[in-house]
This record gives C-alpha cells, sequence and structure tokens, in this order.
C-alpha cells in the first residue's frame, strides 16, 4: 500500500476521503434520519395534528398537487394509530418523499407487501411542505410571509404584463431569461477564476473543504454629525445610570401609579413606594437582584423590597406600566425623523416587532430567571439560623410575618430618596 498506492494519492489525501465519508456516508445519513424521527415521534409529532387542523393550504400550480393530497392524507389519519397507512390507500410518493426519506418510508407487513410508515412519511411530507412554502408554491390562507403569491402582483398585472417586464428590463420569455442568467453567472465566475490569484483581499483556505475568506474591509470614518450629537449628548447627560433613566422615565409617565397593591387598600405611602417599586424594578430588568439594590445606601433593606415585590408587581400590573412607556415612547418621537407610525420600538438598536411573542429559547431563559428569583426571594424572606436556634412553627409563616411588619408599610423607616414628580 505504501510502495504503490501512496506515492500517486497520498497517505493524507486517503485519509481526508475517510474522514469525509464517515462524515457524509451511509453510516452518517441513517444516524441523521433515526435521530430526526425519534425527536419527531416522541415530541413535535403531537403537535402535528392541531396545527395542521388550523392552518389551511393552497396552490396555483397542479404541479404540486400530489404534496397537497399528501397533507389531505396526512390530516385523514392523524386521529388514528394505524402504524402503517392501509394497503389499498393511494400513497402519494413521487414529488413528496425524496433524498434522506426515499428508503426509509417503505417497510413489509406480514404478508411481504410493501407498505408506507406512518410516522416517517409525515415527517417527508412536513419537508416537502417547507420547501414548497419557501418558493410560494403552496400558500397558506390568510398568513403574510407565505401569502399567495398572486397578491404580491399588482392587480393590473395581466394587462400591462408587458409594460412592467419592460419597466424591470426583463424578457417575457423564460427561456431566454434563464440562457441570460446562466451566461451573467459564468462570466463573473470567470472573471473570479481569472483574478483570484492576483487579489490579495481573497483566498482559498483548507478548512471545510475549501472556503473562500474574504479580508474585512477597513471601518469607515464617523460621520461629522454622529460625532457632534455624541459629543453633545456627552456634555448634557455624562455617565447617566440606567436607574436614573428608569426614575427619569417614571417622573415623566407615571408608570409606577399603575403598580397597585391587589387589595382594595394600601398603607404605604406612595413617596416611600415610588423608590422602592424602581429599585425593584431596577434590580429584576438587570438580574442584579433585590440583596444588592438594598446596598446602594437607598434606605431600604432587601426585606423591604422583597415585600414590595411581591405585594406590588405582578403580571397584569407590568403590563399596564409597559403599555405606558410604549405609549410615552411613540408620542415623544418626532414624526420627522422617525415616521407617523410604526409597530415596532427598539431595545440595544435591535429592532423588536411589538406583536412578536417569545421565542421557545426566550421562554426557558425567562423560566430561569424566575426559578433564580424565587430561590433569592426565599432566601430574603428565609435567612439561614444561628447555631441550636429552632425553626420557627405554627401558621404565621415568614410571608404572613413579613406582611404584618408594620416597618415594611413605612411606619418605621422613611426612604432617604427624594423623589419629585414633575408637573
Amino acid at each position: 500500500m505504501r510502495d504503490v498506492v501512496f506515492p500517486v494519492v497520498g497517505e493524507q489525501t486517503l485519509r481526508d476521503l475517510v474522514k469525509e465519508w464517515k462524515a457524509t456516508g451511509p453510516t452518517y445519513r441513517v444516524t441523521l434520519r433515526t435521530v430526526i424521527r425519534n425527536s419527531y415521534q416522541g415530541h413535535y409529532r403531537r403537535m402535528v395534528p392541531t396545527l395542521l387542523a388550523a392552518l389551511e393550504f393552497r396552490s396555483n400550480n397542479d404541479r404540486h398537487r400530489p404534496v397537497m393530497d399528501a397533507l389531505d392524507l396526512v390530516k385523514r389519519f392523524a386521529g388514528t394509530k394505524v402504524h402503517t397507512f392501509p394497503a389499498d390507500e393511494d400513497v402519494p410518493l413521487d414529488g413528496v418523499v425524496r433524498g434522506l426519506w426515499r428508503e426509509a418510508v417503505m417497510e413489509k407487513d406480514a404478508a411481504g407487501r410493501d407498505r408506507v410508515n406512518r410516522v416517517t412519511y409525515e415527517i417527508a411530507v412536513l419537508e416537502a411542505l417547507r420547501e414548497r412554502l419557501r418558493c410560494k408554491e403552496i400558500w397558506g390562507v390568510g398568513a403574510n410571509r407565505y401569502r399567495n403569491p398572486d397578491d404580491d402582483l399588482p392587480a393590473d398585472f395581466e394587462q400591462n404584463r408587458e409594460d412592467y417586464y419592460r419597466t424591470l428590463n426583463l424578457p417575457l420569455d423564460a427561456g431566454r431569461f434563464i440562457a441570460d442568467l446562466q451566461a451573467e453567472m459564468r462570466e463573473t465566475l470567470s472573471t473570479f477564476d481569472a483574478g483570484l490569484k492576483k487579489n490579495p483581499y481573497v483566498r482559498l483556505s483548507s478548512k471545510g473543504g475549501g472556503w473562500t475568506t474574504l479580508t474585512p474591509l477597513d471601518a469607515q470614518p464617523d460621520p461629522p454629525n454622529l460625532t457632534a450629537l455624541k459629543a453633545e449628548l456627552n456634555a448634557i447627560w455624562p455617565m447617566t445610570s440606567l436607574l436614573d433613566m428608569v426614575k427619569e422615565t417614571d417622573l415623566r409617565l407615571g408608570f409606577t401609579d399603575a403598580l397597585k397593591s391587589p387589595t382594595s387598600y394600601e398603607t404605604m405611602d406612595r413617596s416611600v413606594l415610588q423608590p422602592r417599586l424602581l429599585l425593584c424594578l431596577h434590580g429584576l430588568g438587570t438580574n442584579a437582584g433585590l440583596p444588592r439594590m438594598a446596598g446602594l445606601d437607598s434606605g431600604t433593606t432587601a426585606r423591604d423590597l422583597a415585600y414590595v415585590r411581591r405585594r406590588y408587581i405582578s403580571v397584569d400590573a407590568m403590563r399596564r406600566a409597559i403599555a405606558i412607556v410604549a405609549d410615552g415612547t411613540l408620542h415623544s418621537r418626532n414624526p420627522a425623523i422617525w415616521g407617523s407610525g410604526t409597530t415596532a420600538c427598539a431595545s440595544d438598536s435591535k429592532p423588536l416587532p411589538a406583536r412578536r411573542s417569545a421565542a421557545p429559547g426566550d421562554q426557558r431563559r425567562v423560566e430561569r430567571g424566575r426559578a433564580v428569583e424565587r430561590r433569592d426571594r426565599f432566601r430574603v424572606l428565609r435567612p439561614p439560623r444561628r447555631d441550636g436556634e429552632q425553626p420557627a412553627r405554627g401558621p404565621r409563616s415568614e410571608h404572613a410575618r413579613a406582611a404584618s411588619d408594620p416597618e415594611l408599610h413605612g411606619g418605621a423607616r422613611q426612604s432617604s430618596w427624594p423623589v419629585e414628580r414633575q408637573s
């Protein structure tokens, strides 16, 4: 082997071929198919019937009729427990099942007949549906991104087709359009290939089978207006903290007025409650925690903040407060700069649609944050016992003891943080 094969091919080349075969060969494909099937069958499959029942798909091209028939077949057998489709059932395979699932979707029954496995077929149908939705060959009724492609055309497109094509500088003949596109791609690739050796800003690396590496462009200088604007802002508000911004927002909008006790009475004065609410919101929003916020020479304790958090900050109250801040933000914007209306605000320079819900990963992070907060709150209300001290017994819990403490209601301590509401 070393005397005959290695001088011709090279040992490293053969090792790379073996490595590539293991990464993309039959063993890898079978493993990938098994992982996808088990994940779908054990978790995602339970929600597919409900989703398909709530969604309606259509197609304007009869060429994709097999995928539509496959969807109807999956919906009809969604409530059954059969392992394979009946032998006399017409199951569309061409144009639906391809690639990775082609050989796995068929199996033999006890009589030796070919049967279509339901779970594997459903995965193949969903993948085919995904590909058709991306190119809008299949569209969803009532959808926005995956809407009817005819809605993207002007209303008079059929009557003025030639004028629109002439405006876009496109030929009416589809064959000519494809030929021109192919010629443009060949010319571009030829230019790239001819100048690759002489181009100091582009190189081919050995990573990943030959990645094309581009040299980053030099950073452009900041616009003079941006530099002047930053200087002016730093002169007016030098080193402004986030807590000061939250406080100023509350002085202008009064969003803490929406954070009220669920009962019909409140014994704590608002001049004492307001700074404690702001400290709680800042500690929860920045994940600093209530004990750390109590150590900012604010004249309050961690038990005070824990009581305010438990009694005044709820989901419904926070929604009302957020609505007040959002309305105030939209009202204060200059329409000449930001436009007359929008459905998005900005957080850390990233546009976030107001109607967007939390992603599953974000929801898990929220739940973990709640768990950490509950743990910290428990530690605040239940300090470690001294040596030899017995745990308190009786119906009065730590929560009830904290709620009945007059000091927590502002009776024994006044806040040292002066807050004056501006008119």
